[in-house]
């Protein structure tokens, strides 16, 4: 197996700055997360584009699990998600024919119309438009961020700087949830500011590809060796690259034999890296994290808070969102990847099989939850989210993004990206109705997946930690299970 090679590098003040303006991507992502959960909550937006889910609210004697439950509702969500799923794979072929920085900055684009539109819409037409630029955006994003950073990284930290990626994702979370806490209460417009202000982030995205070089790997990928060297040495900050460069250089030549990336991605050999880029997408949507990450405020108004005190539990949920992340970029490169996984599955499965038990013990489809079981439940989603936030989240973009060799690896990406947004969709366009058929039992649902997932870690996912991008082939060779794709070589 190859082992570890510290890249020669230091930390420079630009280096730094490549790094932070491109993770802005995953600020993007994370607001939108947000915002929709805060939003689809405002009664100025119903009453607007859902009179009838605001009607059913208002009824005396409402059914606590299905206040919400509109499909119409859903897809001012889920929309988005299904407009991403479908763009990742131009994205992936732009990211490939273009370069990475110029696939940022196009995503800067859709995302900024995006959020013009929907700061606009007087029609649901123009909400669900808004919503797929949106979509877009986010599809171009995440295809191309994480990839950046991983390929701009040197090798000892790579979890570490990729893992910033979803750090910004749980900042971009935090901070919707703090806007719409600020503007629940703008009437009758704040729906509109909560959506406009999506804007901010990608215009810093915008901003920062003006700052940023396109990584090594994709300008030597394209032809452009010396500006791949010379961008070697600006983003590890020294002049001596000549190993590394040759590395990425005969990395590139073997990926230029490849004709047809996403053919190659079904011989056996790129099966471990696909099967378990696809999986972890899946096992991070079946964790129900999006499902208490959208619909928060809406969740908390469920279990009895009136609006601003859900939106408020939201935003301490958001807060231990964003310092549980930190721990993920702290032990990633110490601890490993696996370890990180699997000790969060036994506290997820704790935390949602807890909440389950309350919920389906002490809140029936009318009344509310007591105080002091209220103020529980709250503590049991930040264990949840607490857990989620330094593993699957962060290792959910990082282990894909580090597992495909130089020929297939943004074809292979754009099925995880895809992945991840089809079952987010699904996962937004159901969850509501999920709530009111399953009442407390959906938490029930999620645990399940929890149990499955941590098996799917024990028996087929290797650890990564301080292994070279390009050596990941050793890595399959002497897994266990894996090692059968490679019997005929």
């Amino acid at each position: 197996m190859s082992t570890i090679q510290p890249n020669n590098s230091k930390i420079t003040v630009y280096v730094v700055s490549c790094w932070i303006f491109a993770a802005f991507g995953g600020l993007m992502f994370g607001y939108d997360i947000g915002i929709s959960g805060g939003v689809s909550g405002m009664d100025d937006f119903l009453i607007k584009f859902f009179p009838n889910v605001y009607e059913r609210k208002l009824h005396a004697k409402e059914n606590n699990y299905c206040k919400y439950d509109d499909q119409l509702l859903q897809l001012f969500t889920s929309s988005l998600y299904l407009s991403a799923l479908v763009s990742s794979f131009f994205a992936s072929k732009a990211c490939s024919a273009l370069g990475r920085r110029p696939t940022i900055f196009m995503a800067s684009l859709f995302f900024i119309a995006g959020a013009i539109i929907s700061a606009a819409s007087e029609h649901r037409w123009m909400l669900i438009v808004g919503r797929i630029l949106f979509g877009v955006g986010v599809g171009f994003g995440n295809e191309t961020v994480p990839l950046f950073l991983t390929e701009v990284a040197p090798i000892q930290l790579r979890g570490a700087v990729n893992i910033m990626f979803q750090l910004f994702v749980t900042i971009g979370i935090f901070i919707a949830n703090l806007v719409n806490y600020a503007t629940s209460n703008m009437h009758p417009n704040g729906w509109r500011v909560s959506l406009g202000l999506a804007a901010v982030p990608a215009f810093m995205l915008l901003v920062g590809c003006f700052v940023i070089t396109d990584t090594p790997a994709s300008l030597i990928e394209r032809g452009k060796d010396e500006q791949g060297k010379a961008a070697l040495k600006k983003v590890r900050g020294v002049d001596d690259v000549e190993v590394e460069f040759k590395e990425i250089v005969a990395a590139c030549e073997q990926a230029k034999a490849v004709k047809h990336p996403f053919r190659n991605l079904m011989k056996s050999a790129s099966i471990p890296p696909l099967v378990i880029a696809i999986l972890l997408q899946v096992f991070q949507q079946f964790t129900g994290i999006n499902a208490i990450m959208f619909y928060a405020p809406v969740l908390f108004q469920t279990m009895g808070f009136k609006s601003d005190g859900a939106l408020l539990s939201s935003v301490i949920t958001g807060l231990v969102n964003v310092g549980s992340t930190f721990v993920s970029i702290y032990a990633v490169d110490k601890v490993g990847r696996r370890k990180l996984l699997l000790q969060a599955c036994c506290q997820m499965l704790i935390s949602q099989l807890a909440i389950g038990i309350i919920l389906s013990v002490s809140l029936k489809e009318t009344g509310t939850l007591n105080r002091t079981l209220a103020a529980v439940v709250v503590i049991l989603v930040c264990t949840y989210v607490m857990s989620f936030a330094w593993s699957w989240g962060p290792l959910g973009w990082l282990i894909p993004s580090e597992t495909f060799p130089m020929e297939t690896r943004t074809a292979g990406f754009a099925f995880a990206v895809s992945t991840n947004m089809l079952f987010t969709s699904i996962i937004a366009q159901a969850f509501l109705t999920m709530l009111c058929k399953m009442q407390a039992n959906i938490f029930f649902f999620f645990s399940g997946w929890i149990v499955v997932m941590g098996l799917f870690v024990v028996f087929l996912v290797p650890e990564t930690k301080g292994v070279p991008i390009d050596g990941m082939v050793d890595v399959w060779k002497s897994h266990p299970v894996w090692k059968r794709c490679f019997k005929n070589e």
